[in-house]
Formats: C-alpha cells, sequence, structure tokens
C-alpha cells in the first residue's frame, strides 16, 4: 500500500477550526518525518516539522500518537504542526491581509529521522480559509469611518462588535471576519495609517470612534440596544477610552490592553488625556539585539502619570481582560488588576479577569504560530513579545472562546455553557 495523508476536513478548513491529520500506508512501526510549509502572502516561508513512529499496523494518527523528541514540537499535539510553524526570516510574523484568500498549506511525509530529510512518500495540500461561506464582507467609507464590516449569513439582526489592533495601524481584517464567522456581526476599524487617516500616531480623536459607534448602532444588521468592543494591545486602550467617554457600548474585552492612554494624546470635545511617560534607559537589548521593552512605560499610579489613566469607572459596560501572564510589550496583567480596582472603589462591577501563564504579548485567533519577537514600529527595532510556543497556543485556544462567551452572554443575554478549559 503506498503511504497517503489523510485530513479531515479533506480539502478546506476554517483558520480557527482543528485539522484532524493522519498516514496511512506506513509499515509497522516505521519511522517518518511530517513537515508542514506555508507561504505568506509576501511569499516568506513559515515551516514546522515533527518525528513520529507509526504504528503496528502501519497508521499513523497525530491526534493517537505522540511525536517524539527532536522537531519543532514533542508529546501528543494534533494540531502542533500548524501552531508550530516559524518564519524562516528572523522577526516576521504570520498575519493574513486578503481575507478573502485562504492560506495553502503543503503537508509532507519524508522517511527517517535524519538531519536532512529522507526520501519523499506522501504529500497534500490544504486550504485554510478565513471566511465561511455566506459570511458578508462590506468595504465601509461612510463619513471618515475607513473600516470592513463583516456579516454573518442569515437575515439578522446580529450582536456587534468593533474590533481594533494595535500600533502596527493599517486595517487587519482576519480576526473580525473569524468572529463573523461565529454568528457577530463585526467591524474591523482602522485607525491610523490607512488610506487618509493620519501616517502617525501622535493624536487620536474620539469622535472618529464615536462615528463608528454610531454607525454600529443604526445598522438595522446591528441587534441593540448596544455593541461590544474588541481590542488588543494599543486598541485596548483605545477601547477603554471609547467605553469611558461614548454611549452604546455592553461589553468590553481587552486582549492584553491598557487601563492608561499610551503613545498618543487623546482628545475629546475638551478633555485631553495625555499618553503615559516612557523612560527608554529602562529598555533591555540583549545580544541578539532583540529588545526587552516590559520596563519601558511609567506607572500610571505615580506623578504626573496618574493623568494618563482612562477613567473607566464612567463606563457603563461589564469588562473581560485576556491576559498572557508572559507579556514583555508592557504589564498587562499589572493594567487588568489596577483597572479592576479603580471599577470597584468607583462601586462598579468587577471584571473578568482570564491570565495565562506562559503567554505573551500577541494573543491570536487559535492556531496563529506564536511569535516571539519582531519589529516594533514605536521603537524602531525587534523587541520580543514574550510567550512559550505550547501554552501560547492553548492560551489563544481558550482565550477565543472565553470571548466568544463573554460578548453572547452580554450582547445576546444567552449564556453559552463557555467554561475555561485551562
Amino acid at each position: 500500500m503506498t503511504p497517503s495523508i489523510r485530513l479531515s476536513p479533506a480539502a478546506r478548513s476554517l483558520f480557527d477550526e482543528p485539522l484532524a491529520i493522519a498516514v496511512q500506508g506506513l509499515g509497522p512501526r516505521q519511522q517518518v518525518t511530517l513537515r508542514t510549509s506555508l507561504r505568506d502572502e509576501t511569499g516568506e516561508l513559515f515551516q514546522a516539522s515533527a518525528h513520529y513512529q507509526a504504528g503496528d499496523d502501519g497508521e499513523l494518527d497525530l491526534a493517537r500518537c505522540p511525536a517524539l523528541p527532536g522537531g519543532s514540537f514533542s508529546g501528543l499535539e494534533p494540531m502542533g504542526l500548524l501552531w508550530a510553524l516559524q518564519p524562516q526570516k528572523p522577526f516576521w510574523r504570520l498575519v493574513k491581509r486578503d481575507v478573502q484568500s485562504p492560506f495553502l498549506l503543503q503537508l509532507e511525509v519524508f522517511e527517517g529521522h535524519g538531519e536532512r530529510p529522507g526520501r519523499l512518500l506522501a504529500q497534500a495540500q490544504h486550504e485554510r480559509a478565513f471566511l465561511r461561506d455566506g459570511v458578508r464582507r462590506v468595504p465601509v467609507r461612510e463619513g471618515r469611518i475607513r473600516a470592513t464590516l463583516f456579516l454573518p449569513p442569515g437575515s439578522g439582526p446580529f450582536p456587534g462588535i468593533i474590533d481594533l489592533y494595535g500600533t502596527g495601524g493599517g486595517l487587519p481584517e482576519y480576526r473580525a471576519c473569524l468572529l463573523a464567522n461565529h454568528g457577530f456581526a463585526v467591524l474591523a476599524l482602522a485607525f491610523y495609517s490607512y488610506e487618509d487617516l493620519p501616517k502617525v500616531m501622535k493624536e487620536f480623536h474620539l469622535e472618529y470612534f464615536e462615528e463608528a459607534v454610531n454607525y454600529m448602532l443604526q445598522h438595522t444588521q446591528v441587534k441593540g440596544p448596544g455593541i461590544g468592543l474588541l481590542g488588543h494591545s494599543k486598541g485596548g486602550d483605545l477601547c477603554v477610552s471609547m467605553a469611558s467617554f461614548l454611549k452604546g457600548i455592553t461589553a468590553t474585552a481587552l486582549i492584553n490592553g491598557s487601563v492608561a492612554n499610551v503613545g498618543a494624546v487623546l482628545r475629546y470635545k475638551d478633555i485631553t488625556i495625555p499618553p503615559l511617560g516612557i523612560n527608554p534607559k529602562r529598555i533591555k537589548v540583549g545580544k541578539s539585539g532583540i529588545a526587552d521593552i516590559i520596563d519601558a512605560l511609567n506607572s500610571p499610579l505615580e506623578g504626573p502619570d496618574q493623568q494618563s489613566f482612562i477613567p473607566l469607572e464612567k463606563a457603563e459596560c461589564c469588562f473581560l481582560f485576556i491576559v498572557g501572564q508572559d507579556d514583555h510589550n508592557w504589564k498587562s496583567e499589572f493594567f487588568a488588576v489596577e483597572g479592576s480596582k479603580r471599577l470597584q472603589v468607583h462601586g462598579k462591577e468587577k471584571p473578568e479577569i482570564v491570565c495565562y501563564p506562559g503567554a505573551g504579548h500577541y494573543i491570536e485567533p487559535p492556531f496563529f504560530p506564536m511569535c516571539a519577537a519582531s519589529m516594533h514600529l514605536l521603537f524602531g527595532k525587534p523587541v520580543m513579545w514574550g510567550g512559550e510556543p505550547k501554552a501560547h497556543c492553548e492560551a489563544q485556544r481558550d482565550a477565543w472562546q472565553q470571548i466568544q462567551a463573554f460578548f453572547r452572554k452580554h450582547l445576546t443575554g444567552k449564556p453559552s455553557g463557555t467554561s475555561s478549559k485551562l
């Protein structure tokens, strides 16, 4: 029998869905190396490999067979060949720019466990897609808003969410469209370094974000009376500011966000919130040239930096803080705890805080490989983001469920019965 790769789903799956991988037709207890390869839209190559031994019947099912030491990972890791993908170019992060086309995953099976791949025994291709059939992608250019709205299949209305990324700027759509696959109307909102928006992070006006909130609140496909906000990194503190000053926000989820305003002046009507101070002397640069910036920001609890603390006690919404405890971008857990204290001091509901040991800064949707270090636009050099690959991957899977459960509960009033798996 010729060896062959068996995948389920066979030809195509959504990026945040598990993929079952098995090899059949091998010899009894045959030793093989499995390798996955994926090129991003710029042509950069990501690869992972693992050493396996087939069973007595020549079958190799990754859900039952542990990977042996010597590859990108070891142990029982059915999705290891996806979450362990690493760029061949240093400091490169896997992002999806065009969500309308899938990533193409190549799988190969080689003979033996040698340093160099042995004879090629089998190969297969698989598409990892971002848009479920029937999800509508609607570019939005209303007033000043520069965004993309994703609407689930069906007649609606759907619970609405505004999704914000961080200092990378532009208009990332991949998290928004993956969320829309799960029944949410999601607006991926650009706020700088995109089309005619400001080119640099110098100051932001909350009126721009207010336009986006009103757009969602008035949309016939968005279920009221309020909407949700989801922000990562700089997008997180922008969401806290929106929740604190704007009407119509019911639920706000932050992924490694800050409760102090960071990186740019924030203005709303006659209010100005300065950015938290930075001390470059506290940046540590290792022999590899990678900077550790975790201590660079001042504390928002001391001196003039207290003015940067966003008055989140004004918010009329529930909060969820997703925290990677190995975040090296900034002290996410400290921010979550201080935000919680401030809310409770003012008689507000205690926020949900979900902490993940071993998770770094870039907590993405499931199965995105962990990015340990990449270029930081504000610092102009590669910085470490933190995280341990396996723990980080597990955090991404769990956080994705937590975020959806949080929005379902607060935007639809229906609990989804999700409990933490960690």
